[in-house]
């Protein structure tokens, strides 16, 4: 069942091409793209919630959250009275739910704001959602999704699992109970997720509720600032990175070896991860307020994080999601097909891992360039990226570091 969790399947020597290229190819883009757009782009462009065309979509949302409702009880009924060994639940939420998530909320944009079956509670708030509370806990909840993931001692196992799902389920339904459906758009962590990645989509949902067709770097500057929204997108990126080199021979080793233990280490090691993320960008954002002659930036730029997260998921999820992904539909659906490990090569894997992080991180600089240009004084507003750039460098070197080397 540990084959469920082990997302990365390319390596160092699985590269068509030098990782040393790698690096250089990496770098040469962000360079470029930061040049060209100090010398060619001028005034912000980008009108987030404004923008966008209207289209008529008007999905069946009961319906598709009742059919989910059945999926999650079918999975549910894995997870209770499935076996130990071949058990399809941990496939179907780490792999079907988890990772599936990504490339959905991509094309469809927030899927589950349509399919979550929470959103079948009555919406009648017995009290408004402090704004104070803002995404802090659906940071926390990613934040305990990311431990059961990546450090509980028994991850797949249908009883953590089942541990985490009935505490986290008890949580949303309180709090959709207390405060509405507005609870789901800030506190359930898989919403946030998903809407989160959905604004990369051309498919977007206004501020009005309109659905429209609009550019990705729309979508994305429409993400307002709110408490707890870049602490989320750090854990995000935070996790990513702790699962990029739990895995290294050094690490393993200490946590075999270590006074804490296994799970102790690990939960240090999570928690250092995210806030060595969160640190560096605010060091940064300060830095940049300081050149740029700006204060409170680290809130304003936290949405140029979103591309850079999604391009981590996609770097150490893609393997996972071919070929586990197929093993999910056997077990699930007791099909006689057997798994084809082979599905996709190591050099495709490490192909999609470069072009995702690199891509990523242009997306990035594209969204903090824009927003400078519009915050920043005209005279200072290239200065004042500079920190930001070095941000962004450090990411990608880091990131590729911790999935090829």
């Amino acid at each position: 069942m540990t084959g469920v969790l082990a997302h990365g399947v390319g390596s160092r020597s699985d590269l068509p091409i030098p990782i040393f290229y790698a690096y250089a190819g990496a770098l040469a883009a962000l360079v470029a793209s930061f040049l060209a757009l100090g010398l060619l782009w001028p005034d912000s462009r980008f009108r987030g919630d404004a923008a966008g065309r209207v289209i008529r979509l008007r999905p069946p949302a009961t319906a598709l959250r009742v059919a989910t409702l059945l999926v999650v009880a079918y999975a549910a009924g894995w997870l209770m009275v499935g076996p130990d060994a071949g058990n399809a639940a941990p496939y179907l939420f780490y792999v079907v739910f988890w990772v599936g998530l990504v490339p959905a909320s991509l094309l469809f944009g927030p899927v589950w704001r349509l399919l979550d079956p929470l959103r079948l509670l009555p919406d009648r708030p017995l009290r408004p959602l402090p704004l104070r509370l803002g995404y802090w806990p659906a940071a926390l909840g990613l934040l305990a999704f990311t431990w059961t993931e990546l450090v509980s001692p028994h991850p797949a196992d249908r009883f953590t699992l089942a541990a985490f799902l009935l505490v986290y389920g008890a949580a949303q339904v309180t709090g959709t109970l207390v405060y509405g459906h507005a609870w789901l758009e800030r506190g359930d962590a898989f919403e946030v997720y998903s809407t989160l990645i959905g604004r990369l989509s051309p498919l977007g949902r206004r501020a009005d509720g309109k659905v429209v067709l609009r550019g990705p770097f729309d979508g994305l500057d429409a993400i307002e600032p709110a408490p707890g929204l870049l602490a989320t997108v750090c854990v995000l990126l935070g996790g990513t990175a702790y699962d990029g080199f739990s895995g290294s021979p050094g690490w393993v080793s200490a946590l075999q070896t270590g006074p804490l233990g296994r799970t102790g280490l690990g939960t240090l090691g999570l928690l250092a991860t995210v806030a060595a993320v969160a640190a560096l960008y605010a060091g940064c954002l300060a830095a940049a307020g300081l050149i740029g002659g700006a204060r409170g930036l680290a809130p304003r730029f936290a949405h140029s994080l979103v591309p850079i997260a999604v391009g981590y998921l996609i770097a150490h999820y893609f393997s996972l999601l071919v070929i586990e992904g197929q093993r999910a539909a056997v077990l699930a659906l007791w099909l006689p097909a057997r798994v084809d490990q082979n599905a996709v090569s190591p050099a495709t894997i490490a192909t999609v891992q470069v072009v995702a992080i690199v891509t990523g991180h242009v997306c990035g600089v594209i969204a903090a360039h824009d927003r400078s240009v519009r915050l920043l004084p005209p005279a200072r507003a290239i200065a004042g990226q500079i920190p930001l750039f070095i941000l962004m460098i450090c990411y990608t070197l880091g990131g590729l570091t911790l999935l090829l080397a």
